[in-house]
């Protein structure tokens, strides 16, 4: 497997992602697209650092520092989603007019 390869797939994820966010109409699949895009982000990253990185650490710490923002992410987003469901009572975007009380 060579950088080619990796950044190939992490495109793919990354295109993926994209058409996830865009073309869903759930808030949990418009997070689920936004997550791909982070993992090919992640992938490209990794995969820069393993190749020509030469085994510094600093790109372990990339990697890391951004799983732990997908986290993150990931628990505000889902928070946001309930909190909206409970208010609305949908969980379609287009359900909603707008977020103004």
């Amino acid at each position: 497997m060579n950088l080619m390869t990796v950044l190939l797939v992490a495109a793919a994820l990354i295109g993926v992602g994209v058409w996830g966010a865009l073309a869903q109409q759930t808030f949990v699949m418009l997070m689920m697209g936004i997550e791909m895009m982070l993992n090919g982000v992640i992938l490209a990253a990794a995969g820069f650092w393993a190749f020509t990185g030469a085994g510094l650490p600093k790109g372990q710490v990339l990697v890391i520092l951004t799983m732990a923002v997908m986290a993150i992410e990931l628990a505000i987003g889902f928070a946001l989603v309930a909190a909206v469901y409970r208010a609305r009572q949908t969980d379609m975007t287009e359900g909603l007019g707008s977020l103004k009380g």
